[in-house]
């Protein structure tokens, strides 16, 4: 950062983490971390989202994964956290932000871009919203995680939940479910498969591949987003076999955290 005070006003921050990253970087944990030029470590990292004392954005980036995750889960409890890492965990700082963030610093101008050449780093910005592609696909996959019982509730007509119901064996669909079985045989990439914990002792199961994401709860059906089809949830009726690739996704996901 070329700012002349150093002046650094965090407002926001996520981890960089084998199991939870922003997947608006890449499908997995090696591919958000190549995009940010960074090596893959175990351990991880954090990323900073604040503005300098001009009000510019800048992204920064510590391998203390750790004092960046106190944080996180202090604020997530509503409690304060004064987050300032140290200069000897600082490994990178990029201009902008590659996340859309309603938030700024109380008496500095909105926040903004850098001027052109105060970098040398590529300028990070958020997937234009009237546009498709993988990072609108997978941060769309996120969002229905998040919000899976209103996302759920729109497709509770076109979709059943009856175990004798079969998932579609053909099209794109069958695609994703032998992709998705191959990730159980074969482990994939750190990240590719994802797992939290959900409402009444569920788990939600986020997964990416070659041009689809899918999100599901091991309880429930599938929702997948596809690169060929901008902007429409492809559900998958839970049927005989999708439990049980999902809880077998869910058991690859939660060793390899």
């Amino acid at each position: 950062m070329s700012d002349d005070t150093g002046a650094f006003y965090v407002l926001s921050a996520l981890l960089l983490t084998p199991g939870q990253f922003p997947s608006v970087l890449g499908d997995d944990y090696p591919d958000a971390c190549a995009a940010l030029g960074l090596e893959p470590w175990a351990d991880g990292y954090g990323l900073l989202f604040g503005q300098d004392a001009d009000g510019a954005r800048w992204t920064v980036v510590s391998d203390d994964a750790a004092l960046v995750g106190c944080a996180i889960a202090a604020w997530d409890c509503g409690m304060p956290y004064d987050l300032t890492p140290p200069d000897r965990t600082v490994v990178d700082s990029f201009p902008g932000w590659p996340l859309a963030l309603a938030v700024s610093t109380p008496g500095l101008p909105e926040p903004h871009d850098p001027p052109a050449g105060e970098s040398e780093r590529q300028l990070l910005s958020p997937p234009a919203p009237d546009q498709w592609g993988p990072a609108q696909r997978r941060l769309g996959a996120d969002e229905i995680a998040k919000q899976w019982a209103l996302w759920r509730e729109q497709v509770a007509d076109s979709v059943t939940f009856d175990e004798s119901a079969r998932p579609p064996s053909e099209g794109s669909v069958a695609r994703i479910l032998a992709e998705a079985r191959e990730y159980t045989r074969t482990p994939p990439p750190a990240g590719r498969v994802r797992s939290t914990p959900a409402a009444e002792g569920a788990r939600l199961v986020r997964a990416d591949g070659p041009g689809w994401s899918l999100a599901a709860r091991t309880d429930d059906i599938a929702l997948v987003l596809l690169d060929d089809k901008p902007h429409e949830v492809v559900p998958i009726g839970r049927g005989p076999e999708l439990p049980a690739l999902l809880h077998a996704l869910d058991r690859m996901a939660r060793a390899s955290s």
